[in-house]
Order: C-alpha cells, then structure tokens, then sequence
C-alpha cells in the first residue's frame, strides 16, 4: 500500500469508529506494520495542524482517536445540547432496547443486530446517562455496554427483568 493509501485508510477507520484505538487494532485490521501507522499516524497529525481542518488527532498511550479542534467546542457543544434535549430518536430507541435485553452487549452485536452503525448513537445515550460501558470481557480492544441505573430509573423500574417481555426476548442463562 503506497503512502497516500495507508493515510487515507487510517483516517477512514478512525473516523467511523468514533471512539479511541489501540495501536495493535490498526496494525491488524489495516493488515500493516506498526511503523507504517506511526508514519501514517504523523502525516495525519501534519494534516490536522492546519488552521482550516475541523479535525485533529489525539494520541493517549497507544491509542488514537479522531477528534474536533476545541477551537470548535462551542459549536459542536451546541449541536450536543440540541441532541440532548431533544426527545430519543426511533434509532435510539431501538439501541437503547437492545442493549436492555441483550446487555451486557459490544458495539459490533448491537450492529449486527440492527445492520448499521450505531456510533453517534452509543455516544448520544452515554451522554444521557442511560447505559454504561465498560471493559469487554471477552475481547480487551472492545467494550460492552449495559443499561444504567438512571435508565431503570427514568422507567420506574428497580430491575431491567421487570421490562415487558424480558424472559422471551432476553439472552439470560
């Protein structure tokens, strides 16, 4: 892969994954090695740099995610407060249900389950505090999200069991 191409496929991932990767999760799904991201990874960061991009990257550890600039903030905390103020969307509907009784579940489940990406969603409903995410037991470069208490909560329930239907529509032992 020249370059130009290696570049372009890193931001691709890193902007539909919305959330940070570990560097060892580049190597593997762009099939490459490591110095070829970290070459990649620079020329994104030079990119970046530029007073007209939106976008910028940060690196924590051996993780990277794309970001806005905070020259933005402002902006884009105005698009969130709009989002959140706003009544759930079918979408998140839908999400935040299949994570009620399928949870705890990862982000490539719940995908697989609805066919599409789910990202701004996932990040809508932990900004309202309605599930949680935490470590993937099962794989370390993911995570599995749950419903939270102020969902239980919000519903007036004290167990997701209560939720119509749980014992035929859940994945419970």
């Amino acid at each position: 892969m020249n370059k130009e191409k290696i570049i372009s496929a890193i931001e691709s991932v890193l902007f539909v994954s919305g959330e940070p990767i570990k560097l060892s999760r580049l190597v593997k799904v762009l099939a490459l090695e490591l110095l070829e991201i970290e070459k990649g990874l620079e020329a994104l960061q030079e990119k970046y740099a530029s007073p007209q991009s939106g976008l910028s990257l940060i690196r924590k550890g051996d993780e990277v995610q794309l970001a806005s600039r905070a020259e933005n903030a402002q902006f884009v905390e105005q698009l969130m407060k709009s989002e959140l103020q706003d009544s759930l969307s079918q979408v998140a509907l839908e999400v935040v249900s299949i994570i009620a009784y399928r949870g705890p579940i990862s982000k490539p489940e719940i995908e697989a389950i609805r066919g599409v990406n789910c990202n701004y969603t996932l990040r809508n409903l932990l900004l309202r505090g309605l599930i949680e995410r935490s470590d993937n037991p099962r794989d370390s470069r993911g995570y599995v999200y749950e419903i939270s208490f102020d969902f239980l909560k919000k519903l007036g329930i004290e167990d997701v069991k209560k939720l119509p239907n749980y014992a035929t529509l859940s994945v419970d032992e």
